[in-house]
Formats: structure tokens, C-alpha cells, sequence
């Protein structure tokens, strides 16, 4: 028996004794992660400094402080969650009562990305210690400060046939999925998303994809341009851009478009400055070759703001690209990092068109005052979800449950919605024994006239 086979043993023993469901037993250990986090807030920040050159703006904006908003929501609402549930009962059904049970799914993996290495993989962490389960989390080798301490913290404050921090490479996570596992739960790259739901498949465990895309950003004629420019800047170039819900590219209509590539230019001075890799404060690119893999992209179209690298420091000046088009290289991917490339367009038709013939994105940004518009965008592109007039915020919300659809993503979580997605919701009928009704029985006389009386 190897040590992961031993592990899920372990924890499904445990879960089978049956604790894990005490509602009392969840908010004990969820206040008591909210506890730890909040005393090593400062160890946490460094890890992640030296993982990704994080600011403790960043650190806390990003990763710790949404962490901890996530389990205050969650503590606060957890009773009124994990109670059964009553619904209506069917006129067929008369005499009955319906009730949905939340149960937990058992024994679930997490595996967690780089680029927001503790709110990732913590997270999804607190939905299934909410809704009941044992949990095995895999964080990503790439950041391997942040991923020590989390080990650090979970080992020593929680037994590992409840909770346990498995670290280590793809060897790792290839290992685990061949586990009989009950729930998994991923957060990272589309290619690497199939391999998960072909492991799962061959066990029919239920999973979760958290992936990405290409997350157009469209800027319409009557747009706010000042506060566009700036949230749009905010939210393409925190984390470096190494974010999957950032916007990927520039829908600009042609109207507008001059005006606005200036206010972006302004929008990048005010936020970062005019010495942005020489100040040492923006976050890196997170590897060698995910760093060549972006500076590549530099050469395509024409740089109207940024450019510059530091081949030491992996890390990129934010850009802007003018003159792309689809056949670009920088086009054909997620960018996942600091370039921002720019189309535009006249007609609105065409241009959600172009968005339609490819791969449904993770997000999608609108910058509108047009009503029409808004209603237009909304009801004819699908997406996982997004802003009208802002960038990245909907993931602030614990009420907007947030995931991907199509190839980017399965399922969603945030709020509520790490409750659900981490539980299984068993629907039962309660009948009466006060009395029976005849018709459901094929001896009845006029059976089949009175079914059709309740079931048309």
C-alpha cells in the first residue's frame, strides 16, 4: 500500500465515524483556521513575496484578506446551510413532505494553482470543511514558500485523516488522481484541467474545473473612458496579470479608441509609476519559461505603453499592444501575464461574433453606459461571469458564486456556492401512514383516469 492509498484510507475511515458532520465540529475547526491565518498573516505575506514579489498590499488585497472574508461569511451562515431543507410536495405526492438533505461527498482533493497560491487553494478549503468533508490539498510546486507553510500550518494544527497538505510535483497529483477519491477539485490551465476529468472519469468521481481563457474586455463608444482606462489597468495588471479572470484582450471601438489608449497610458503611470520593474514593487512572472513564453509575445503588433523586461527580476513593465489581430501569436492563447493586446471595432454584431466562434471565456468586461447594450452583451454571449463597468470585482461578492463554462470551467464555488458545490443534496419524501392514496395502485378501479387527473 503506497502512502496516498494509506492516506484516503485513513481519512475515509474517519469520515465514516461520522464527526465530520457535526455542524459543531465544522465551525470549531473553520474559526480555528481563521485563527491561524490571522496569526501568521506576516509569515504568509513573506512567503509570497519570495514566491511571486508580492506587495503586503497585494498579499492581503488578493490572497489573505478575501480568505478571510470567505470564512466570516461562512461561519456567520453555515447552521442555516447544512439544515435540512423543506420544499413543496406535488399534488401527486399529497399527504407527503419533501425535504433536501446536504450531506458531504466524503474524502475530496483540492489541488490548487501558483498565481494566488494561499486564497486558491484555502478557498475551495473552506467549502469542504463547511459542508463536511475530509480534505487532501495539493498545492503547486512553483511556489514552494507558500506551499510550505500551508503545510506547516495544516499539520500541525489539524490531524491528517481530517486534513492534509500533500506537496511535491505533477508526480504528485497524477498519484493522487489514481486514489479512489470522492470529490476533486481543480484550479488551473485548460490543458491540464482535461487530464483531471479524464482521471476522474474512470472512477465517475465528481469534480470541479476552475480553468481560464481569453476574457475579452469591450470599451463602447459611450463608455466612461477615465474610469475604464483605470479598471481595466487595475484589473489586467494585478498579480502581473497572472490572474485567470483578468481581461485577456481589448474590444475598443473605433470611435473611442485614441482617447482611451491615452487614458490607459495615464491610468498605468498613476497606479505603477514610471519606474515599475526599477522599484522592485510589481509581482514577477512566476517561472523562467513562462517569462520567455510572454516576452515572446512583445514582438507582435505595436507597443504603445511598456515593453521593457528584466530578464533577472521575471518580470515584465504592464503593456499595452496596438495593431493585433487574430492571427497574432498573443491571440491564440491566455496571455496569463502583464500585456494587454488591443482590437477594435465598429460594429457590434460582427465583434460579438468573433467572440462567439471561439472557446466560451471565464469572463467577460463591458464598459457601457447604453442599457441596450448591457442587455444585448449579456443575453447573446455566454461566459462564466464578469462586470458591466468594472474588471475581476464580481470575485469580491460571497454572494456570486463564480465559475467557468465550456472550456473554462465546471461548477462554481465562492460563498453559498463552496457550501454546494462540496455537497451532495439527497432529496427525500416523508409519507404519511395516516392513510393511503388508491390510484397509485394498477388493481384500482379507474386507476389510470384518476392518475391522469394529478400527472398532466
Amino acid at each position: 500500500m503506497n502512502i496516498y492509498t494509506e492516506l484516503v484510507q485513513k481519512q475515509r475511515t474517519f469520515f465514516l465515524q461520522g464527526k465530520t458532520k457535526e455542524v459543531s465540529f465544522r465551525l470549531k475547526n473553520l474559526e480555528k483556521l481563521r485563527d491561524l491565518i490571522r496569526s501568521n498573516e506576516q509569515e504568509l505575506m513573506e512567503a509570497l513575496k519570495a514566491d511571486l514579489n508580492k506587495s503586503e498590499f497585494d498579499s492581503y488585497l488578493t490572497e489573505i484578506g478575501i480568505v478571510l472574508e470567505e470564512l466570516r461569511f461562512t461561519i456567520k451562515n453555515l447552521k442555516k446551510w447544512a439544515k435540512p431543507r423543506k420544499v413543496k410536495t406535488s399534488l401527486a405526492t399529497i399527504g407527503s413532505k419533501s425535504y433536501i438533505y446536504p450531506e458531504p461527498y466524503g474524502v475530496a482533493l483540492v489541488i490548487s494553482p501558483w498565481n494566488y497560491p494561499f486564497q486558491l487553494a484555502i478557498a475551495p478549503l473552506i467549502g469542504a470543511m463547511a459542508a463536511g468533508n475530509c480534505t487532501i490539498l495539493k498545492p503547486s510546486e512553483l511556489t514552494p514558500r507558500t506551499s510550505a507553510i500551508l503545510a506547516k500550518i495544516i499539520s500541525e494544527n489539524f490531524p491528517e485523516e481530517y486534513m492534509a497538505v500533500v506537496e511535491g510535483d505533477v508526480e504528485v497529483s497524477t498519484a493522487l488522481l489514481k486514489e479512489r477519491l470522492d470529490y476533486i477539485f481543480f484550479t488551473g490551465s485548460v490543458s491540464v484541467g482535461k487530464v483531471i476529468m479524464n482521471a476522474a472519469a474512470k472512477n465517475l468521481t465528481p469534480i470541479t474545473l476552475e480553468l481560464g481563457g481569453k476574457s475579452p474586455c469591450i470599451v463602447h463608444k459611450d463608455a466612461n473612458l477615465k474610469y475604464a482606462a483605470k479598471r481595466i489597468v487595475w484589473g489586467k495588471f494585478i498579480n502581473a496579470g497572472q490572474t485567470c479572470v483578468a481581461p485577456d484582450y481589448l474590444f475598443v471601438h473605433s470611435q473611442i479608441k485614441q482617447p482611451f489608449l491615452e487614458e490607459l497610458k495615464k491610468a498605468i503611470q498613476e497606479l505603477y509609476g514610471e519606474t515599475i520593474i526599477q522599484s522592485g514593487h510589481f509581482t514577477r512572472i512566476v517561472s523562467e519559461r513562462h517569462f520567455n513564453r510572454l516576452v515572446a509575445f512583445l514582438d507582435n503588433g505595436k507597443k504603445i505603453v511598456g515593453g521593457s523586461y528584466s530578464v533577472e527580476a521575471l518580470s515584465i513593465e504592464p503593456t499595452i499592444l496596438d495593431q493585433i489581430n487574430w492571427d497574432d501569436e498573443i491571440m491564440g492563447e491566455e496571455i496569463f501575464g502583464p500585456i494587454l493586446p488591443v482590437l477594435e471595432y465598429d460594429d457590434l454584431n460582427l465583434m460579438m461574433n468573433e467572440i462567439k466562434d471561439r472557446p466560451k471565456p471565464l469572463a467577460l468586461y463591458l464598459f457601457s453606459e447604453n442599457q441596450e447594450v448591457q442587455k444585448t452583451i449579456l443575453n447573446d454571449i455566454s461566459f462564466g461571469g464578469g462586470c458591466i463597468n468594472d474588471t475581476v470585482y464580481h470575485l469580491s461578492s460571497p454572494y456570486l458564486p463564480f465559475g467557468g463554462v465550456g472550456e473554462s470551467g465546471i461548477g462554481s464555488y465562492h460563498g453559498k456556492g463552496s457550501f454546494d458545490v462540496f455537497s451532495h443534496e439527497k432529496s427525500i419524501l416523508k409519507q404519511t401512514t395516516r392513510f393511503d392514496l388508491p390510484f397509485r395502485y394498477p388493481n384500482t378501479k379507474n386507476a389510470l383516469k384518476y392518475v391522469k387527473m394529478f400527472l398532466k
